[in-house]
């Protein structure tokens, strides 16, 4: 671990240190010697008032920090930073001292050069307010620290009783507060909020509006639609909504509509894909006009059921010769000491002779030299082999937003036999399989690098992902049973533009660690589009 004693002995690494000793010596010091460029990395971090784990992208040299509520995000005191061995912080102030996230902040890692890394944090602060007979939610700005709201045209603005504020982080003082209090609102209201030794001065107006019940937008899945929309806090609120061309209206059960305050949403289910409808919200007599909307596709991925196979020298690819790849295998990584372990289901029922995807976690290799190579199977590709470490390209163009994974799967799981640095204590446990599904925004596909060196896995807490989930065991299941992998999306109205589909015979099979032996078969995806 890298700490901030004895700096000058972390500047040249021993390697370098001799070099220069011999250079000394022979009388042949010159400006240009070749050091090689080997690129440091930042391989662990932890901060005070820390949320979860950094993210660490040691393509691009940038770390993630996830802060609480009570973290004082200009001054962010490092607690623990690991680095490649030899490397060192060249401003080592900048750490003790503490980062000042406000905005990212670039620091120099040495190890015969130096390389720029970019620390930014991400901190999520709740902040609302609420008066009674609020009528949608209030709009908090947070850049220009106002914060606006409405009630019903018949209620006076000098008598407007604040329900609940909170405009900072947990240790924040408030002057006034005005929780509780009876507030004349006929002009706005100025207050101070002081955290960490900084005063905010925060400006709060409630306006009135004649608006009894308002949708405010419309997020159409395939069979799936929420709406979302606004009233006075209190009232009793339906929907309805109607296909295109049909006369009828049909009521949303209470149960499908969430109430919070003066907003509420309305999850539409049992609806046709790429179908027009309408749908209106009301409370009481007071109606909104009917806002139309059309649902998505239901979109399968390629060979999902596995019937399409070839046999490429050793290496078995998941779809047709003549075929475009749609699904991934490590088995290009395996073949360099071994066979494939992601393999057909030979099947004489089905017309291509195949009907699944076995997948086998193995050690590939003679003694130690060698790795556990866990079976897997990915929608993406593999890129490369680095050294016996792999370099994946995870994630295909995808637009829409199914709700489930399902499938079917056969586990056969063994001790784990092999495993890596840091996960020694997990020897003889059972190996566990695992699937698991993401759909995401990001620009381009995830990568992956299982080298320690320049690790990169992917992490559902990644901000591109919109809905993640899994399914695992660590049991054997003694025949093909069914899954299900239930997405948990992140907001309604991301669209995706890839999805990700992994499945693992070893769970921790990118740390190398897991049970020769351990086996999942797949039978077959299939995405589900309703709840």
């Amino acid at each position: 671990m890298y700490t901030f004693d004895n700096i000058s002995a972390q500047r040249l690494p021993a390697i370098l240190l001799f070099t220069v000793a011999a250079m000394i010596f022979t009388g042949c010091i010159k400006d240009d010697i070749p050091y090689p460029h080997i690129q440091p990395n930042i391989t662990a971090i932890e901060v005070e008032n820390q949320l979860q784990a950094a993210s660490i992208d040691s393509t691009n040299r940038i770390v993630t920090l996830f802060l609480d509520e009570a973290a004082d995000i200009s001054n962010v005191r490092v607690t623990r930073l690991e680095l490649t061995p030899g490397a060192y912080v060249v401003d080592t102030a900048q750490i003790v001292n503490g980062l000042n996230l406000t905005d990212s902040v670039d620091i120099q890692i040495g190890l015969y050069y130096d390389y720029t890394w970019t620390i930014t944090a991400r901190q999520t602060i709740e902040r609302y307010f609420t008066v009674a007979n609020q009528v949608g939610a209030s709009e908090i700005d947070v850049e220009n620290r106002t914060v606006k709201a409405q009630v019903p045209e018949a209620l006076p603005l000098d008598k407007i009783t604040v329900t609940s504020i909170k405009l900072a982080g947990t240790t924040a003082t408030m002057n006034p507060d005005l929780k509780g209090l009876t507030v004349d609102f006929t002009r706005p209201v100025e207050v101070e909020v002081t955290e960490f030794g900084r005063t905010e001065n925060w400006s709060i107006s409630v306006t009135q509006t004649d608006i009894a019940v308002d949708i405010s937008r419309v997020d159409p899945w395939t069979r799936v639609a929420w709406v979302y929309a606004t009233a006075e806090a209190g009232r009793q609120v339906s929907m309805e909504y109607r296909m295109a061309g049909v006369d009828v209206w049909t009521s949303l059960p209470a149960t499908d509509i969430t109430v919070s305050g003066g907003t509420f949403v309305g999850r539409i289910t049992g609806l046709e894909p790429q179908s027009d409808y309408e749908v209106r919200a009301f409370t009481g007599d007071d109606y909104t006009l009917p806002v139309s909307f059309t649902t998505g596709s239901e979109v399968q991925m390629p060979n999902s059921d596995f019937t399409q196979w070839w046999l490429d020298g050793r290496i078995w690819c998941p779809w047709s010769q003549d075929g475009d790849p749609y699904w991934g295998t490590g088995n290009k990584g395996a073949t360099t000491l071994g066979n494939s372990n992601t393999v057909p289901v030979q099947d004489v029922a089905s017309p291509t002779g195949y009907s699944g995807a076995r997948l086998e976690s193995r050690f590939v290799g003679i003694s130690i030299l060698g790795k556990l190579a866990a079976g897997n199977l990915f929608a993406g590709d593999y890129v490369a082999t680095e050294g016996t470490n792999g370099i994946l390209s995870f994630g295909r163009p995808f637009t829409e937003r199914p709700t489930t994974l399902t499938g079917r799967w056969d586990y056969t799981s063994v001790p784990i036999s092999h495993s890596s640095t840091g996960f020694e204590q997990m020897r003889g446990e059972p190996d566990t399989c695992i699937v698991w599904c993401a759909l995401g925004d990001w620009d381009e596909p995830y990568e992956i690098r299982t080298n320690p060196a320049n690790r990169h896995l992917f992490s559902p807490d990644d901000p591109g992902v919109i809905a993640y989930g899994q399914v695992q065991s660590g049991e054997s299941t003694g025949g093909m049973v069914d899954f299900t992998v239930k997405l948990d999306y992140r907001a309604t109205n991301r669209r995706p533009r890839y999805i990700l589909v992994v499945a693992s015979a070893s769970k921790y099979g990118d740390y190398f660690t897991g049970g020769s032996g351990s086996v999942l078969t797949i039978d077959h995806f299939h995405l589900n589009y309703d709840y």
